[in-house]
């Protein structure tokens, strides 16, 4: 009985079965069919199928070079859903990738990381687990190291308040942008870097800050990068779904989720600058326009 519990809660729910599971099954409160059945029609199931059929949307992009835009996902659910197939499904076959703030990632993205498939897979963070344990403003990589770096809601936790990570470290104003430079200087002139961050109105919850999306882009830029491609999405009523730039700046972060996110590729200035601006502004809604750019 404890062996079908277990291997149950494993396959479905990929974790530990609840304290009270082989109780209720020894004292014949469910039957082992009913057991299944409520895991399978939990939320928690739901979440799970929610997150693996986005991975697989970001496999099936990448076979064919796609750039999924106006992702949906249910109102219930968080930014994730959306984040980790617009991101991952950006991977274009770099040999070298970094991805900053792994520790406390959702088991899907990690999942999803291993599953692209690159030669070399360089996992940062200050906690454990991760393949380095380093501060994101100051990389023990040379110059030029990576093809390509990632970062899902992370950037807006550097140089705050990490304590409910089990992180301390001293508050630190510029931490943000330290942190984008570094990342500039790891990545190779023709690098990119994706990302995603909350945003709406600028809101300092202490442990991570929420900027308003300019905001954010106008620090991208002071760091050495420019927008090749972003997107905004708002948690609304009826779901998430992209936003423009006046409904996406009115956002508030409740107590665990986004209510808005901005999710880009950045390019280095140098490189975007050889290009000019005509083919990054193929991929920018009409609102979110760049602030300092030429």
């Amino acid at each position: 009985m404890e062996d079908f519990v277990e291997q149950v809660w494993r396959l479905v729910l990929r974790r530990g079965p609840d304290p009270d599971a082989v109780e209720r099954l020894r004292r014949g409160d469910v039957s082992r069919s009913r057991l299944v059945r409520e895991l399978v029609e939990s939320r928690e199931f739901e979440r799970i199928e929610l997150l693996d059929d986005g991975l697989a949307r970001a496999r099936s992009e990448r076979g064919r070079r796609g750039r999924p835009r106006e992702l949906k996902a249910p109102a219930w659910s968080d930014e994730r859903a959306i984040e980790i197939p617009w991101v991952l499904s950006r991977y274009a076959g770099e040999s070298r990738v970094l991805d900053v703030g792994t520790a406390h990632a959702e088991q899907a993205y990690v999942e999803g990381l291993r599953d692209l498939g690159a030669p070399e897979l360089v996992t940062v963070d200050l906690a454990q687990p991760a393949d380095v344990i380093a501060d994101v403003r100051s990389l023990p990589f040379e110059d030029g190291s990576f093809e390509l770096a990632l970062c899902i809601s992370t950037l807006e936790h550097i140089g705050r308040d990490n304590a409910v990570y089990g992180v301390e470290d001293a508050p630190d104003d510029d931490g943000q942008e330290a942190a984008l430079r570094e990342l500039r200087r790891v990545l190779t002139d023709a690098g990119r870097l994706v990302l995603s961050v909350p945003t709406g109105e600028h809101e300092d919850h202490g442990w991570h800050l929420q900027r308003t999306p300019l905001e954010w882009i106008a620090l991208f830029e002071q760091s050495g990068f420019l927008v090749f491609e972003d997107e905004l999405y708002l948690h609304a009523g009826d779901g998430w779904r992209t936003a423009t730039l006046a409904e996406a700046e009115g956002a508030r972060y409740d107590d665990v989720a986004a209510g808005a996110v901005l999710v880009a590729e950045l390019r280095p200035k140098r490189l975007a600058e050889r290009v000019r601006l005509a083919v990054r502004d193929a991929w920018h809604r009409d609102e979110p326009r760049r602030s300092t750019a030429p």
